[in-house]
Formats: structure tokens, sequence, C-alpha cells
């Protein structure tokens, strides 16, 4: 399945227009759709399938449902019509699948063949014009693209499909109830200062921007150190969605921000005890966060796929150790 149109535009991040004042400007998600009865998109036995980035999946196998809606149970890396993981290397069309770029545990498009994520957004809308991001939640009966925004996929797999799964499996519960009001104050300052932050300092086209974001990066760290002190977790005694959502951005932090994006006034290991803290004991303790994380594609990815920041695309070999054991 190949594009029909030159989208390179939209795919190539070097030709991606810049803001007048320097400043990154994520554009949001397109397709927004849930999973829910009586809805378009109805949980069914085998009608979904998720591709994007290994830490994304995170979530995925933190609850374990996908594989059981799909009546498949396949741990990371090998490919399954539950999931498949792209390869970090995102050249001129963007996200290619392990068809067209064999690197080690990427995986191929076991639904729809595709060789490129552009791919599945030209088939759902042959006129899309935004980004072609991941994660993708694909629905195989309706071959369209249900959702393309992390945050909401997060949560159609913590709740949509609990009427068909193990009932262990459906009462994992990283968004509940009584936390809720926490737990999106916490997402929403992580959010535009942290996870999206990072961003806006690397991709920051003026000095004046470049400043303004990496200060508020280092700003709401120190937020989450406080945050963290004497405490296991972001909210109340429980893993949340707010601590995944965190996590993505700080086990990248050293092996890549601090160096790539020139978020560089500290670094996680050696100035936020806290947050180290944090960091480990998810990622150590938690096969969920130690198997959905892949340092070379994390560090193949960010220094490969921006040549306008790294035109030699030369993959730092450290830190060392990409994270620091437990104890």
């Amino acid at each position: 399945m190949a594009a029909t149109r030159d989208v390179r535009n939209l795919t190539d991040i070097s030709q991606m227009p810049k803001s007048e004042d320097g400043s990154f400007k994520r554009k949001p998600s397109t397709f927004r759709n849930s999973v829910e009865k009586g809805g378009k998109f109805e949980p069914e036995k085998g009608k979904s399938t998720l591709g994007g980035l290994w830490l994304w999946l995170c979530a995925f196998w933190l609850e374990g449902k996908l594989p059981y809606v799909d009546d498949t149970l396949i741990p990371p890396p090998v490919a399954s019509t539950a999931f498949t993981v792209v390869s970090p290397r995102m050249g001129e069309n963007g996200w290619p699948f392990a068809n067209v770029d064999p690197f080690p545990a990427a995986g191929v498009d076991p639904v729809n063949h595709a060789e490129h994520v552009k791919d599945l957004y030209l088939k759902a809308d042959p006129n899309y014009n935004g980004r072609f991001t991941v994660p993708v939640l694909w629905d195989k009966k309706h071959q369209t693209i249900v959702n393309n925004e992390s945050s909401e996929i997060i949560r159609v797999l913590n709740t949509a499909f609990n009427g068909m799964i193990p009932e262990d499996k459906a009462a994992i519960d990283i968004y509940p109830e009584h936390h809720r009001a926490e737990i999106d104050g916490i997402n929403e300052w992580v959010y535009d200062d942290i996870n999206n932050g990072v961003y806006k300092s690397g991709f920051a086209t003026t000095q004046e921007a470049y400043e303004k974001a990496v200060t508020k990066v280092f700003e709401s760290l120190d937020r989450v150190e406080k945050i963290l002190e004497g405490k296991k977790f972001l909210v109340g005694e429980i893993l949340t969605e707010a601590d995944v959502r965190l996590f993505v951005t700080i086990v990248r932090f050293d092996p890549v921000y601090v160096g790539h994006f020139k978020c560089n006034f500290r670094t996680i290991r050696a100035n936020y005890p806290n947050i180290n803290r944090w960091l480990r004991q998810l990622y150590w303790t938690n096969h969920a966060f130690s198997a959905t994380t892949n340092f070379d594609h994390i560090k193949t990815h960010y220094y490969w796929s921006h040549p306008s920041i790294n035109p030699h695309r030369i993959v730092p070999v450290g830190p060392i150790p990409n994270i620091e054991p437990l104890n």
C-alpha cells in the first residue's frame, strides 16, 4: 500500500514550516474518536490494533488489555495483530515499518502491510493534511484510524474493552475516578511544560524562544521533584496515568533531551534525587516499563531523525548506563 501524492512537506520534519517568533508549535491530533458501546467504533474482539513507539506501548503493556481483545498475548518486541512497533528512523517519508527499514525490534504492519505510517493516514483520509504521528489506534473493521492522540488512547485502553477480558485485567485502572481531578491537574502542566516543553526547547529557532522554553522545563521539573518528596507515585499511593505520561519523557531525558534538545541546566541522575528514585523504581520493579523501553530506538530516533539539529546523524554512546541501577 503506497501513498498516491507527495506528502514530504508533512513527513519530513526539516521541511515543516517554522513560526515567526522561532517557537515550536505542535499541531493538535486530528483523529479523536473513542471505542464505546453504541458508537461507531464498538469494542469487539479482533478489531483493534495499535502501532507506534516502544514507550507509548508502556500503557498498553501495563494494562495488558489489548492482547486479550485480539485473542493473542505476544510480548514485545514481536509484532502481532494487536500492536506493532515502527522503526525509529523517521526520514523523508516519516515513520517506516520493518519491511522497508528492518531496524532491530521493529515490526511489519500485519493488517494493512503498509510501508510507512503515512500510508495508514492516507488510507483513512486520502486528503489528510496533518502530521503523520504515532501512536495510532486502527480499527480493522472500518479500516480507518480511530485515534492518534496518545493521551486519549491510554484512556481507551483503560476502560473500553473491560467487558470482554479477564476480570483481573479489567480491574486495572490507571485513571481511578476519585483521583481524576488531581491526575488531570498534573497532566495539564506536565504535558505543556515537560512532555512538550523539551520539544519547544529542541525545535526552537531563536535564542529567545529556546531560553523561554528551557527555563520552563526546569521550573516544572523542580515542581515534580517537590511533589515526589517521600512519595512513590505522583498521585496518592497508587500508579496512575500521571506517572505513565511523565515516565515517557523522564526516561529519555538524560539519554536524549539533555544533549540533543539542549535541556542541559541539570540532569535527572545528578540533580533530581526524588525524580531519579521514582524513575528507577518504575523501570526496575515494574516489567511494563522496562519491557517497553528500548534505548537503541530512543537514541536512534532522535539523533538520526532530526538532521537539522544533528546533520551527521551520529548517535551518542552515553550516558553510561542509560538508566542507573535501583541500588
